[in-house]
């Protein structure tokens, strides 16, 4: 059985739909969920779905290989980013080369980099007049959102579109595709 861990901030919206995906897989399941906020809803959902979960603070992500040492321990095939906001630090991404992914809601190379998150995304490409955004999943590295990308899927905007609407469209691609291009990474040899 392959070892999927999630790394979440907040909602923990696509962290549940991955691991919900997976539930009566006889392939995959998520094995931990790590968060670096303690008031985070994903932890909740994690409760929920009987999924472990540990909390961190920045200190201990960024300057310890406390992080590192359990991941080396659980030996997971693919580290995913749902909703994680802190930049992954180097050592980590050395640990695990190839095994950490991203989904970012733009179309990058667009849109991306430091403070481009959440609805920050959603306002400047509206702000722009992009006659489409969407999904990018993605590989990490070092520096913010320009790892290699693996999937891209698009949704059209209109002159109506607001934040809101923009966020629901990104969010329904997240919730079709993110699951999948998971399971197609770890099905490869």
């Amino acid at each position: 059985m392959k070892r999927l861990v999630i790394f979440a901030s907040g909602s923990g919206t696509n962290a549940e739909n991955i691991a919900k995906y997976f539930e009566t897989s006889k392939t995959a399941e998520v094995s931990l969920i790590l968060c670096n906020n303690p008031k985070a809803k994903v932890l909740e959902r994690a409760k929920q779905l009987k999924i472990g979960a540990i909390t961190f603070n920045k200190e201990v992500f960024q300057n310890s290989k406390i992080i590192i040492d359990l991941l080396k321990n659980l030996n997971p095939d693919l580290i995913i980013l749902a909703g994680f906001l802190w930049k992954i630090p180097e050592a980590l991404v050395t640990s695990f080369p190839n095994k950490i992914i991203n989904v970012h809601p733009a179309l990058l190379p667009k849109y991306g980099g430091k403070g481009m998150y959440g609805k920050h995304v959603h306002e400047a490409v509206i702000a722009n007049k992009e006659s489409e955004s969407g999904i990018t999943i993605h590989y990490v590295n070092e520096h913010y959102d320009e790892g290699a990308t693996i999937f891209q899927a698009s949704c059209s905007l209109t002159n109506v579109d607001t934040v809101d609407s923009l966020s629901a469209k990104i969010h329904d691609l997240e919730m079709e595709h993110f699951p999948k291009v998971v399971e197609s990474l770890i099905q490869e040899p």
